[in-house]
């Protein structure tokens, strides 16, 4: 039986070991190739919105990863969601957002349901997300969305310490008044490890691993 093959399409260099760690725990007899183009947050960060031309851009890169021969295809970047839904549509092979799976728990565990970002491009579409995935459900929440002003930019500044410090912050006050927490971007996630346990008596949940997860049980 030949092998599946996964596509992943990043907006970061940065996210393609992380992808491997989890592609080799999870999906140990899949195929998998990388497609990276940073260009495309860039834009987004940058015009402060998603146009159509850099979701014309996502398209052509999902339909590349197709015709390279994907079984399945996974964009890793949750700023681009609604260009990744487009995508999906003009598709022959499964084509999945990250965020989506991490939706998806997050609407089955409760009711109060909090959304954290340090970009306003990602807090947006994953807010929205949320929102959608608990219509489908036929589930009725209340959604706290928080972004943590200035983290990003300590980040890419060079001063992980003032990012780490904000986002732990905003999670420990957020973990207060919801029953649930999703991070809209992984980058957050290692934040959750430092937390005191006051901080930790809600699930906070991370996309990568949790959409990995989610094609695993589609290929089995």
């Amino acid at each position: 039986m030949k092998a599946k093959t996964l596509g992943l399409v990043h907006t970061s260099a940065t996210l393609v070991p992380v992808f491997q760690k989890l592609c080799s725990e999870y999906l140990p007899n899949v195929n998998v190739f990388n497609i990276v183009d940073d260009s495309l947050i860039k834009d987004v960060i940058s015009r402060n919105e998603l146009t159509k031309l850099t979701s014309r851009r996502v398209v052509d890169h999902v339909a590349s990863a197709e015709a390279a021969g994907a079984d399945f295809i996974l964009v890793t970047c949750s700023s681009i969601g609604a260009a990744i839904e487009a995508a999906a549509g003009l598709t022959g092979v499964p084509v999945l957002r990250v965020d989506q799976p991490m939706a998806d728990l997050a609407v089955q565990t409760g009711k109060k349901i909090g959304v954290i970002a340090t970009l306003p491009t990602t807090l947006g579409p994953t807010s929205d997300l949320v929102k959608r995935r608990a219509a489908i459900a036929g589930k009725e929440i209340e959604l706290t969305s928080k972004l943590c002003e200035g983290a990003f930019e300590a980040l890419m500044g060079g001063n992980p310490g003032k990012h780490d410090e904000m986002v732990a912050k905003a999670l420990l006050e957020l973990s207060a008044v919801v029953d649930v927490i999703v991070l809209a971007q992984a980058s957050m996630s290692r934040v959750v490890d430092t937390l005191p346990d006051t901080g930790k008596r809600i699930p906070i949940l991370a996309s990568p691993a949790l959409a990995i997860q989610h094609i695993a049980n589609l290929i089995q």
